[in-house]
């Protein structure tokens, strides 16, 4: 059914629902009683379209709509920086199956061993504990993959450049910033230079430490020695957590697959404690 001049044009997806780009609409309406008479067309028009979710992505230039859209019955469904998005869910008769938002926050560190059996240590200017010796690390950037943001991350808080060595763990918790879940992925990295230029804004101080101290001080974690255990573990038991970058058949969109792999090259040298 082809929408009346009088409707909101949207994009509809393959499971019926209507995304509206305020942005684009916003030439067409005059003042907030003709967007609230064209939204009552809108709305019986997709109604009688049989259309479900309706999204109105609404933009800071038009935040006096957003009253109007609530009035008729939409939620606030997720907020970026100067845009909010707001749905109504359209079927009396089936219960809204609408996913939630983004609600895990994705960090990285970098585990970072040189040839004299050091490892790469920080301590955060602005830490919830002073003084505590952790690996370089911090949020994931939208778009980024784990092993570019890792090494990203390392370099800007220590000036070491690094390359992937293997993928180590990961820790997953709840109630982090937010009120999301938090996945923070430890990655092993090859140092390519040794001195040391920590980021003076971020870091109060930045460090190559041996590998025994690491594993006995006090001002380690526990998690983050165990960081370290299970990665010499990896490279004692020729385990290589690898990673390569694939194609998707359908979406024909590039992903990363990252699985466990007997070491194929020549096994790195151990650490010895």
């Amino acid at each position: 059914m082809d929408s009346p001049p009088d409707v909101f044009r949207g994009v509809v997806d393959r499971f019926q629902g209507v995304t509206v780009d305020c942005k684009a609409q916003a030439v067409q309406i005059a003042d907030k009683t003709q967007f609230q008479q064209m939204l009552q067309k809108s709305l019986d028009f997709w109604r009688a379209n049989n259309n479900r979710a309706i999204w109105f992505r609404v933009y800071r230039d038009q935040s006096e709509w957003v009253p109007i859209l609530t009035e008729a019955g939409f939620d606030f469904h997720h907020a970026r920086v100067g845009v909010v998005t707001m749905y109504l869910w359209l079927p009396r008769h089936e219960e809204s199956n609408l996913p939630s938002y983004a609600h895990t926050l994705l960090g990285v560190g970098g585990l970072v061993i040189n040839d004299q059996n050091e490892v790469l240590v920080v301590s955060d200017k602005y830490a919830i504990a002073k003084n505590i010796c952790k690996l370089p690390g911090g949020y994931v950037e939208p778009g980024e993959n784990f092993i570019d943001s890792a090494v990203r991350e390392v370099f800007e808080e220590t000036g070491i450049r690094t390359e992937f060595r293997s993928m180590v763990c990961l820790r997953h918790s709840h109630g982090g910033n937010f009120g999301c879940s938090d996945i923070y992925i430890v990655i092993g990295l090859k140092p390519l230079n040794l001195d040391i230029k920590r980021c003076e804004r971020e870091i109060e101080s930045a460090s190559w430490m041996p590998l025994a101290e690491y594993l006995e001080n006090p001002l380690v974690l526990e998690g983050s020695r165990s960081f370290v255990r299970t990665y010499l573990d990896y490279q004692k038991r020729g385990l290589d957590f690898t990673c390569h970058n694939l194609v998707h058949q359908v979406l024909k969109k590039e992903y990363q697959l990252y699985y466990v792999d007997p070491q194929k090259d020549e096994k790195q040298q151990v650490p010895k404690l």
